[in-house]
């Protein structure tokens, strides 16, 4: 056996590892960059498809911002020319939110976006004036909504751009049920109801679900994405009610 050659260890290694970032030109880190470095922009939006949607998201928890998280995944869908519902339960208003929510005239604003509020006015539950009953009716009139919608959707091409407005029954691309979960939480649907409704859903729309202060661990075997808004601390705790344009 014959001892290696030092220089000669020292040029294959040099000829097999990988560059180190000082070592690579920005012409390399540009190409290698999503969008190829490419500064995003805006454009107009003109009626287009996704290639890859057809998931499933929970998004439940204690803390602040599932719906907000909901709807900026909408908008986004939306500037892409994408066809987008966003249908609400139990968010049928408050004594501490005005009847005009910023969140409205913005859908109003934008192309291929549109919504639903099904929900009746308070919070069922909470001993604050509203009915009990017509919370019940509210919640299984939205589920019906929904599968009405979903039934849509299972007719139409959604590999192929749709009309942007026109009515959700002919096809969406994305379909938002925003405080499903919630409703589900109340004893105001079943477990079994969304679990029928992710059956119904086309292989191509992608849903998003939203709502619940507790895990949905009946959606952890066909949910394909679940995430959990957790609170740290919120100013209601101190007695901060809704802020125009934050909440509402």
């Amino acid at each position: 056996m014959t001892d290696s050659d030092p220089a000669a260890s020292e040029e294959s290694a040099s000829e097999t590892a990988p560059e180190t970032p000082s070592e690579t030109t920005p012409e390399q880190t540009r190409r290698e960059t999503p969008g190829g470095g490419v500064r995003p922009t805006a454009d107009s939006i003109e009626p287009a498809a996704p290639a890859e949607f057809g998931l499933v998201q929970a998004w439940w928890g204690g803390g602040k911002g599932k719906t907000t998280a909901a709807l900026g995944m909408a908008f986004r869908a939306a500037g892409h020319g994408y066809r987008v519902h966003v249908l609400q339960f139990l968010k049928g208003g408050a004594d501490s939110v005005e009847g005009v929510r910023g969140e409205y005239n913005a859908i109003a604003a934008v192309p291929g976006i549109s919504y639903e509020n099904t929900g009746h006015y308070g919070w069922h539950g909470l001993l604050d004036g509203s009915d009990d009953d017509e919370h019940l009716a509210k919640a299984r009139g939205a589920l019906a909504r929904a599968e009405e919608i979903l039934s849509g959707a299972a007719d139409a091409d959604l590999t192929e751009p749709l009309d942007l407005d026109g009515d959700p029954t002919d096809g969406v691309h994305l379909l938002v049920l925003d405080e499903v979960l919630y409703a589900v939480d109340q004893g105001l649907l079943d477990e079994s109801d969304v679990l029928d409704l992710l059956e119904q859903k086309p292989d191509s729309l992608e849903l998003v679900l939203t709502g619940s202060h507790t895990e949905p661990t009946y959606l952890l075997d066909s949910a394909d994405l679940v995430t959990e808004v957790r609170k740290v601390k919120h100013p209601f705790d101190r007695g901060v009610r809704a802020r125009k344009g934050t909440e509402y």
